[in-house]
Parts: C-alpha cells; structure tokens; sequence
C-alpha cells in the first residue's frame, strides 16, 4: 500500500487565507496573514497560556506547567501531548523553545492574538 505523500499535509505557499481550523488539524507555519485563528482549539488554549504568562511573568513555561494551565491531567502521556504540539508549534514558528523544555510565544507578526 502506498503512504501518502508528505506534501499533502503542507499548505502550499500561495493558498487562500484559511478559515478556522477543524480539531485535529495541521499548523500551518506562520505567515503575516494569519491568526490564531488558524490553529485547532487546543493549540489555541497553548498560546493562549503562553500569552497570560507573558504578560504577568518571563512568559516562559514548561510543558508541565502548559499542562497544568491546560486542566490536563499531570502524567507523562498529557505533557508528551503538550510536548508534541509545543514542537509543533515551534517548527512552525508560532511559538520558541529558548531552552530544551521551556517555551514560550515567538516574536512573530500574529502571535498572541
């Protein structure tokens, strides 16, 4: 059976603004054009986590504390979970990992909104 090809999951780079995203979805890499909005709920609630802590702290956190925030349950396949989308995010440019385990909001053009 063939594997679907890769390029699929990627948003070409002249595509139309995307509407909202559907839960599950992949994360388009940041571009000037985009929002928040973009994103699958649960990234949402992420930099919306990482924003609040900004504004009151370093605005760095742990994937255990991104958990916490979260309402998730603190065992190892939840902050995985967080683990895995803040990489995501990472790659993408929507959020920084300035140390190994500790992320926090990227200085892009939307982030935070």
């Amino acid at each position: 059976m063939p594997e679907p090809e890769a390029a699929a999951e990627v948003p070409s780079v002249g595509a139309p603004a995307l509407g909202a995203a559907r839960a599950g979805s992949i994360v388009p890499v940041l571009r000037a054009a985009l929002t928040a909005d973009v994103l699958a709920v649960n990234y949402q609630q992420i930099l919306a986590a990482l924003a609040e802590r900004r504004t009151k702290e370093d605005g760095v956190m742990t994937c255990q504390e991104i958990a916490v925030v979260l309402g998730l349950e603190l065992c190892p396949a939840s902050v995985e979970g967080v683990r895995s989308k803040m990489k995501r995010l990472a790659d993408r440019g929507w959020a920084a990992e300035p140390a190994p385990g500790r992320c926090t909001l990227a200085d892009g053009p939307s982030c935070g909104s």
